[in-house]
């Protein structure tokens, strides 16, 4: 174990599966105790099966199988409430907290905005960017009360620098959460706290590894699968992959945490294989 967190608490939301439990087991891997939240279950609108606490609880036996803590809860990003008494909970039990993960969000079916309905709208809104908020903020009194600065990492998209047709709901929350970052950046600097984004291009998560994605993509093929889904995400980059691995956005979450960047804030992190360059 090599200890670039070692000793630190991480708070993580979308912790049951895809980029949540990968940030998890990484930043585990490298000495950090965790506090786990995930909503296990799924949303109408999403195409992504739903997350069970079966897969949070295999969350926790892998970082438990790296010998750290972690203390988990059922959460809806959504409510404020109960994000606080998860947080305090789990400060309570590890004794402290050093970093904030908000990385949960959802997809959904698209369509063009002045076609899109109401609650398809609030729905992502609330949980992509209102999430964030909430989460950021039930994280950071802790934080400051700690008085040893902090990092914070807001999951965003390269959706949240570039716009694609038919997802802006998506856009217009992974754009916000930019606002959010950098607002928090400077509200939060003078206490050594440090807050930035990552933007992911497509990762090889239940996100985008489903049945309706692939159709969505395909729907020239009767039974379309990865296979099938690849050459289309491949083009929307200039490296040759069609997508990167969970692991490659924990890495960089990792760099963001650890004392490495503890001057790195307000910042953009793209992992995206040459995507914006498009």
């Amino acid at each position: 174990m090599a200890g670039r967190v070692e000793g630190k608490v991480a708070f993580i939301t979308g912790a049951a599966r895809g980029q949540g439990r990968s940030h998890a087991v990484r930043l585990a891997q490298e000495g950090a105790d965790i506090i786990a939240v995930d909503v296990c279950h799924g949303f109408d609108g999403s195409p992504a099966p739903a997350a069970t606490p079966e897969d949070l609880a295999e969350t926790a036996d892998m970082v438990k199988n790296l010998d750290r803590r972690i203390v988990t809860e059922i959460v809806d990003v959504r409510d404020f409430d109960a994000l606080k008494a998860a947080v305090d909970s789990g400060v309570e039990r590890l004794g402290r907290l050093d970093v904030i993960v908000a990385n949960a969000g959802i997809g959904s079916k698209g369509v063009k905005l002045h076609k899109m309905s109401e609650p398809t709208w609030e729905e992502t809104i609330d949980v992509n960017l209102g999430g964030v908020w909430k989460t950021v903020k039930a994280g950071v009194p802790h934080l400051l009360a700690g008085g040893r600065g902090g990092s914070v990492i807001i999951t965003s998209s390269v959706g949240g620098i570039k716009a694609y047709p038919q997802v802006g709901h998506y856009v217009t929350a992974k754009h916000g959460v930019v606002g959010l970052m950098r607002t928090f950046a400077v509200e939060l600097g003078q206490h050594s706290i440090r807050v930035n984004t990552v933007h992911p291009t497509h990762v090889c998560s239940p996100l985008l590894m489903n049945e309706p994605t692939y159709r969505l993509f395909r729907p020239d093929l009767e039974n379309p699968g990865p296979d099938d889904l690849a050459p289309i995400c491949q083009s929307f980059h200039f490296m040759p992959i069609p997508w990167v691995e969970p692991v490659d956005i924990s890495n960089a979450v990792l760099f963001l945490a650890s004392d490495e960047a503890r001057y790195i804030t307000g910042v953009t992190l793209p992992v995206d294989a040459g995507s914006l360059l498009k």
